[in-house]
């Protein structure tokens, strides 16, 4: 037997397998994404462009200064502005009484202090502000230590600054989390609904492929260019930011690959039907939206309401997002991310079997 024909059998198999329906739909949706650099753009450089931002707004800094407006028609105003002046972490800033109500209205001070008497003091501020608590229990602390008031346990402070409680160790893993989600819905999404507005989908139809085939390639795609997608944003963090990454590889990459699934599976489901761009962007908007706001994508989506809780855990962006974070900030195993997964797992497969049932290709 000759050489050629030995190796006929082998040469035709990987002919057949270049040719085959998925293997070239997978090829299709590479050179389409490739050919697009609005899409290059938002998937691989917007995410490191916004997490830079966030990383630089919400660095490690020393506590700002708290501006703290004191009466000075008052007789006693002196004595108040020298007891909150000898806290560091306090501004004194002299005003009137109509000044010091509009700067504390237009939030040019925390809280304005109006001496009543030799030890009455009134304490105007906007109770539902965080930084107006802080500064009247400040100047409360500081004006009680002035009076003579004595402190009767020793206090000792430990400022505690480490990897994995900072603001941009929370939301890297949210940016990754959104990222899979608005590359999987968007770039599926929109392909598929301007193959059916340029007729193109008719065509496929005489095709030798099947629907399962075609909608299947467009996840396998994902998968392929999940690793510069997660890889880029979170070795920018890793890099830049050290952002500590303590789950193992192979839990990042199960958690990021049910994600990108779920979510490539849902963007199949939105673009099932629909015939135009505007109805397509319409459509995935009024999915993403309440995913971006309650996810806990830029801050802990349990700020919520208990009662909306079982709805926000159950959206699989909240599951990707908090998934993500177990693994890069507590090192969480498979098992411990089992209720997550659950979720995700769970969109996959009922979003894929009704885009399957739903999908028309024209």
């Amino acid at each position: 037997m000759s050489v050629s024909a030995a190796t006929a059998p082998v040469v035709r198999r990987r002919r057949g397998l270049r040719e085959h329906p998925l293997a070239q739909l997978v090829m299709v949706r590479f050179l389409e994404f490739w050919r697009e650099p609005e899409a290059v753009f938002w998937v691989f450089i917007f995410p490191i462009l916004l997490a830079a931002g966030l990383g630089i707004a919400f660095r490690q800094r020393a506590p700002e200064v708290v501006k703290v407006g004191v009466l000075v028609s008052d007789e006693h105003a002196g004595t108040i502005s020298d007891a909150v002046a000898r806290d560091p972490r306090l501004e004194v800033v002299p005003l009137d009484d109509s000044a010091g109500m509009h700067a504390l209205r237009t939030g040019r001070i925390a809280l304005f202090v109006v001496p009543r008497a030799e030890r009455t003091v009134e304490y105007r501020y906007d109770d539902t502000r965080p930084d107006a608590q802080n500064a009247r229990l400040l100047v409360d602390d500081a004006i009680q230590r002035a009076g003579g008031r004595q402190d009767v346990a020793t206090v000792r402070e430990r400022h505690v600054r480490e990897p994995g409680a900072r603001y941009i160790d929370f939301v890297i893993p949210g940016l990754l989390a959104m990222n899979l989600m608005g590359s999987g819905i968007w770039g599926v999404g929109f392909t598929i609904v301007e193959s059916r507005r340029k007729k193109l989908l008719k065509r496929l139809v005489a095709t030798p492929m099947s629907r399962s085939q075609y909608l299947a390639s467009f996840i396998l795609a994902r998968l392929a260019m999940l690793v510069l997608e997660v890889g880029g944003l979170l070795g920018f963090g890793i890099w830049v930011f050290g952002v500590p990454a303590r789950g193992s590889p192979g839990t990042l990459i199960a958690v990021t690959l049910l994600a990108a699934l779920a979510f490539s599976a849902i963007g199949l489901l939105v673009a099932s039907r629909v015939r135009t761009m505007e109805g397509a962007s319409g459509l995935m908007n009024l999915v993403m939206l309440p995913m971006w706001i309650f996810s806990g994508v830029f801050f802990s989506a349990s700020n919520f309401p208990d009662a909306a809780q079982p709805l926000i855990q159950a959206l699989p962006l909240t599951a990707a997002a908090d998934a993500l974070r177990g693994t890069l900030l507590e090192g969480a195993s498979l098992g411990v991310l089992a209720g997550e997964l659950g979720i995700l797992g769970a969109w996959l497969v009922a979003a894929f079997a009704a885009a399957l049932a739903l999908f028309r290709w024209r």
